[in-house]
């Protein structure tokens, strides 16, 4: 088996990984959103300042 990163063999100790060096790389990407997928949903519309909810209330 092969580290995802780097290629190197990987060590039992840091497995699927080859160091802790490639474990923390790999962290870092969950962490910062580096292995987000990109979504097909689109956002809600933004809420109109002067609306009104169904009730005629202002929203704010």
């Amino acid at each position: 088996m092969s580290c995802p990163l780097c290629g190197n063999p990987t060590t039992r100790a840091y497995r699927p990984f080859c160091s802790r060096r490639c474990a923390d790389i790999d962290l870092g990407h969950w962490m910062t959103g580096g292995y987000s997928l990109p979504s097909t949903r689109e956002d809600p519309p933004e809420a109109d300042p002067g609306a009104a909810d169904e009730d005629g209330k202002k929203i704010h």
